[in-house]
């Protein structure tokens, strides 16, 4: 276990922590991983939407008590958070995906800023709140379309309607903190965390990599690949949420000095292709996969993004534990047992298991 740095149990263990889009794909990992470590948690989010999140919210009833709550509202989110008093407020709710930022550009800015401005309102109004983790994405940097790594000084930007919405909420977040953060009785600490392109089990999304080929792995379709060499820093989800936790930890116990913009990826020239990803999937699975481009034409997407998270290697002593061949095998065994019938909190509560014991590492 040598340089491996968990989430420590005994700062966790009965805190109160408010987690935003719990019944989402990362939200759910991060329920149950809370749960582990004796927190006591609330989740916020929308009723479900599908089946997907029906199962999640169904998992995570036991463990992680939830709120209805569209954070687009701002009574109903300040309310939410009045009636719970965290200390801890881990923001992942959002509008999570490109192409469907183009269908409705409206709801992904609604959600992704105005809904984050209505959470730091409500959180400004309730004085148990001590520190604040707002999830962005690697997106959110103005895409030069260079070979070097994103750092967090760089200049953000977006082209698409998601990754612009990502940008103003970093904005929004360095805004409020420097206007609102120290000027009560009281320190909120509030950073953002930009995570690479997340993979694991239980994601089930659609117009995004790894769900759709999984669906297509399971039914032997082809799967038609929008741009097969467009590369991303892929990341297990354990790797990311890793980071989340450390950095809410730091932020609570020492406050504004951490305090600001995080970055959780892969190691240094890790990034993979489309194509890559579809390749190791496949050998990962089992069985062979037909894909072929997409030759309709659609809208504009980044083809190279890379981070650099020296940053948090440095001052929280996060790295990634899962290469990118561990990965994504890893991926494919939680899809295989949970088609088999392994319940999903199952295989989620015995990765983290493992995780947490470096049984993972790379």
């Amino acid at each position: 276990m040598a340089g491996l740095v968990n989430p420590d149990p005994a700062f966790w263990r009965g805190r109160r922590v408010l987690v935003t889009g719990h019944s989402g794909f990362k939200g759910s990992w991060l329920g149950l991983w809370l749960k582990r470590l004796g927190a006591i948690a609330l989740g916020l989010s929308l009723p479900a939407q599908d089946e997907a999140e029906r199962e999640r919210l169904g998992f995570l009833a036991d463990v992680m008590p939830g709120i209805a709550c569209d954070i687009r509202d701002a009574q109903a989110t300040r309310a939410a958070l009045e009636g719970f008093a965290p200390e801890i407020v881990l923001h992942l709710a959002a509008q999570p995906l490109v192409r469907p930022s183009y269908r409705d550009p409206r709801l992904t800015f609604e959600t992704n800023v105005l809904g984050t401005l209505n959470l730091l309102e409500a959180i400004r109004a309730q004085p148990s709140v001590r520190s604040v983790v707002i999830a962005t994405t690697d997106k959110c940097y103005e895409n030069r379309e260079w070979p070097w790594p994103y750092r967090e000084i760089d200049p953000l930007g977006g082209h698409d309607p998601y990754s612009a919405s990502k940008a103003c909420t970093e904005i929004l977040a360095a805004s409020w903190r420097s206007s609102f953060a120290g000027s009560s009785d009281r320190l909120i600490a509030i950073a953002t965390a930009r995570a690479g392109n997340v993979i694991g089990g239980g994601d089930w999304a659609q117009d995004r990599l790894v769900p759709d080929a999984v669906r297509a792995l399971s039914s032997g379709e082809t799967l038609a690949v929008r741009n097969p060499g467009a590369t991303r820093p892929w990341q297990h989800v354990l790797d990311a949420l890793c980071g989340y936790l450390l950095l809410a930890e730091r932020l609570h116990m020492d406050g504004p000095s951490f305090a600001e913009a995080w970055n959780f990826g892969p190691d240094s020239g890790a990034e993979r292709s489309v194509s890559e990803v579809l390749e190791t999937l496949a050998q990962a699975w089992g069985a062979g996969a037909t894909s072929q481009a997409d030759a309709a034409s659609g809208p504009h997407e980044a083809n190279r993004l890379a981070l650099d998270s020296s940053k948090a290697r440095q001052r929280l002593d996060w790295r990634p534990r899962l290469d990118f061949e561990a990965a994504v095998a890893l991926t494919a065994r939680w899809y295989r047992l949970h088609d088999r019938g392994m319940p999903a909190a199952e295989l989620i509560a015995a990765d983290i298991e493992s995780y947490e014991s470096g049984a993972f590492r790379s």
